[in-house]
């Protein structure tokens, strides 16, 4: 019945600062809709940015900065990804550890965005297959 995810709304207290983040941080493209939503592209599914008291309707009963708990995979091995985060002076939390993903064993590392949102950055132990 389902193909896959769209978009999941992030809710932030300071859509500059979001932007900021996840698009120098973690190198995400961003496309604006409006004043209180804009789109944060990774592969063809998007991260959308809602700020605290946006007007956007329909909208999650109780949106809350800093509840969410987002697992992403990485492109690069993680130490570069650590570098570039000490680089940037983006403290990790924990990692890297051993986790359980989707697929199988992840290594990941841990941080929080400016709104304390978990997110975890993660490798698969084994290569996947096709």
């Amino acid at each position: 019945m389902l193909s896959g995810l769209d978009h999941l709304v992030i809710t932030v207290t300071d859509i500059s600062r979001a932007v900021d983040f996840y698009s120098r941080v973690l190198g995400l493209e961003v496309r604006y809709r409006d004043r209180d939503r804009v789109d944060l592209m990774l592969g063809d599914m998007a991260l959308r940015l809602h700020w605290t008291d946006t007007d956007a309707f329909p909208k999650a009963a109780t949106p809350t900065p800093g509840s969410l708990d987002l697992c992403l995979r990485s492109l690069l091995p993680l130490d570069e990804v650590a570098r570039h985060l000490e680089a940037l002076d983006v403290e990790v939390e924990l990692g890297p550890v051993t986790r359980q993903g989707a697929t199988g064993e992840l290594s990941s590392i841990y941080l929080r965005d400016p709104d304390g949102n978990l997110l975890e950055i993660s490798r698969p132990m084994k290569p996947q297959a096709d």
